[in-house]
């Protein structure tokens, strides 16, 4: 087919990779603009599909919005077959959205309806859910309201949502890519009209750990942070980010650590860290950073 790929993050890499290695012509690929980067924040970063699609010697386009006629225009003018689109980062107006003979296909991070919007594989984890996995769906005006082509699913079980990001993409590649194979006899089935939730984008002071909740929920907002922004306390003004940490059967002051060992004490059951990073410093076993840096038993957190 000829397509249109519209993806940013690493996440949509594997697809673009996937259509790629399927055959499939890949007419341009479109992602965000160049970000503020590298040392200090002066250098522009090109996204990790603009990397790849320059790679691969694909035509890269990075508008900061599709709303004004020309961009539409120049979309259209592609004559593509279907544009496929992976965690882009930008809304598409009803003229892009009709522009593929086939239309918009979407790789979603989530089993719809359940988990609509921009932060799916964090909301999934921080509610506890047991499993998630990809959508494939074919795109309308709504936030993630189109009728499903495809599903697969997986288990949460313990994985960090860099874990499960990995995981998805890839296995979303996959699906999309046979998806695309047998679209023919693909059935568009609509979202059920219960179970709606939403995953609203994510606030970077949702990062700091709540001490005062239960050891579960503070163990699921350390994997669901995990690798960024990192969830985080405070102690003498020095930001720490916990990166792995195992619930433990102890009790005492929320926010207060009950060992040398750098367990903490929650609303109910207390958390012992495994992995930390200090402000500036590579990420470390914890074990490593108390030799350098003790935290005696009965210090508070911030």
């Amino acid at each position: 087919m000829r397509i249109v790929f519209m993806g940013t993050p690493d996440f949509a890499v594997p697809a673009l990779v996937a259509l790629v290695e399927a055959g499939h012509e890949i007419l341009a690929a479109y992602t965000q603009p160049p970000r503020p980067g590298g040392r200090r924040g002066k250098e522009l970063t090109p996204s990790p599909v603009h990397k790849e699609a320059e790679l691969r010697g694909i035509a890269v386009r990075h508008p900061p919005s599709l709303k004004g006629p020309e961009e539409q225009a120049a979309f259209a003018a592609l004559e593509a077959d279907v544009a496929v689109v992976a965690a882009y980062g930008l809304i598409l107006p009803r003229a892009v959205l009709d522009a593929p003979r086939l239309g918009c296909l979407n790789i979603h991070a989530s089993i719809l309806p359940r988990w609509r919007g921009a932060a799916p594989i964090q909301r999934a984890i921080l509610a506890g859910d047991p499993t998630t996995g990809i959508t494939i769906m074919q795109m309308e005006a709504g936030l993630d309201t189109g009728p499903m082509l495809a599903t697969l699913r997986t288990t949460i079980d313990r994985k960090t949502a860099g874990e499960l990001t990995a995981e998805l993409a890839d296995r979303g590649a996959q699906l999309l890519v046979g998806t695309l194979r047998d679209l023919a006899v693909h059935r568009p089935v609509r979202q059920p009209e219960e179970g709606v939730t939403y995953a609203s984008k994510i606030d970077k002071a949702e990062a700091r750990l709540d001490f005062t909740r239960s050891a579960e929920e503070v163990e699921r907002q350390v994997r669901a942070f995990a690798p960024t922004p990192g969830a985080f306390f405070e102690l003498e003004g020095e930001r720490y980010k916990v990166l792995a940490a195992d619930p433990a059967d102890l009790e005492g002051a929320p926010g207060t650590t009950l060992d040398d060992r750098l367990t903490i004490a929650c609303g109910s059951g207390a958390l012992r860290v495994t992995r930390i990073q200090r402000a500036g410093k590579p990420a470390m076993a914890a074990g490593e950073l108390l030799r350098g840096r003790p935290i005696a038993a009965g210090t508070t957190l911030g």
